[in-house]
């Protein structure tokens, strides 16, 4: 080839990469709060170029106690939702347009965590204890108990800030929180605590769940299908090394206040609860009909009223069909 060839060639393909970057399709992905290792599976696809390679600008949107998840989905401000089953369905019930497309705990994080002098390792062992938890969190107790039948009435709410200081001081016997946040603080300064997981007995509601409205599920199918590839991409490569993960967490939000050794075992701790039997034989972000069938119950306990069409799982199809 000539000279002029070859740089004819370079100039095609500087051109084409030109091309390609313009390309690029903006989407945002609305998480469900602030910024922490909980979502550390879609650093790791931004960090690693993986929605770009598929053709999208990802921007990851804080949430927080003053961002809620479904407004910007709804508003297309967002193309995609991280929420839970229990929001979602609510959302839903005042008319958001909203399917299910991903769910990425397979177990919900909430327990009952107590301290191994007086420890609370099932429903049954709940009446006649203080339980330290929001006031607002009444339902889901309520419904543990009436899954377990256990007498809710025997059992005393302490109304407490979230803070494991309660528990410590022994002025409740055990707090309602979720299994990746007390308890690990409390690990940190070396307290062991006993956590009972309620979704060990019975009490199914999908959490960190992807919602997306049905007219992005009818005309944005394409981006739909890049932004859950590099999510599944991304968390089964924090699977494989979760401390790898926490430190990037740390690293990129330096001004967080995020603890490494929090985050690194708070990463550990929440494997578990995303991957499961299911997941190895079907992918990331799986359910099954069964497990749909669980959530619209525990749901109703929850005084909501879903249907399974709530569900949609083409888009993670395509995604672990390719």
């Amino acid at each position: 080839m000539t000279r002029r060839g070859v740089m004819a060639g370079l100039a095609g393909l500087a051109a084409c990469r030109s091309t390609y970057a313009w390309a690029q399709t903006p989407v945002g992905l609305q998480l469900s709060w602030l910024h922490s290792v909980q979502f550390a599976g879609s650093y790791l696809a931004l960090q690693n170029g993986w929605w770009r390679d598929a053709g999208l600008e990802v921007s990851l949107l804080q949430g927080g106690p003053n961002a809620p998840v479904e407004p910007p989905v709804v508003a297309g401000n967002a193309l995609v939702g991280i929420s839970a089953a229990d929001y979602a369905a609510a959302a839903v019930a005042q008319g958001a347009p909203f399917r299910i497309i991903g769910v990425a705990m397979q177990k919900n994080p909430f327990v009952i965590a107590s301290l191994p002098g007086n420890p609370i390792d099932a429903p049954a062992d709940l009446p006649g204890k203080r339980i330290g938890m929001a006031v607002a969190n009444t339902p889901v107790l309520q419904a543990l108990c009436r899954l377990n039948d256990v007498d809710f009435g025997a059992v005393q709410i302490v109304p407490t800030q979230y803070s494991a200081q309660p528990l410590l001081a022994g002025e409740v016997d055990g707090l309602l929180c979720w299994e990746t946040d007390l308890p690990v603080a409390m690990a940190v300064q070396g307290i062991a605590a006993r956590t009972m997981l309620m979704a060990d007995h019975g009490y199914a509601l999908q959490s960190q769940t992807y919602v997306a409205t049905d007219d992005s599920l009818a005309n944005r199918r394409r981006e739909l299908v890049a932004l859950m590839a590099g999510e599944v991409r991304g968390w089964n490569a924090y699977r494989s090394d979760t401390d790898a993960a926490a430190d990037l967490t740390v690293a990129m939000f330096p001004d967080a206040g995020l603890d490494k050794a929090v985050q690194r075992l708070q990463a550990e701790r929440q494997v578990p609860l995303m991957f499961s039997p299911l997941t190895d034989a079907h992918g990331f972000g799986w359910w099954t009909d069964e497990g749909v069938q669980d959530n619209i119950r525990t749901l109703s306990l929850l005084g909501r009223t879903v249907t399974p069409d709530l569900w949609d799982r083409s888009i993670l199809d395509e995604v672990h069909a390719g």
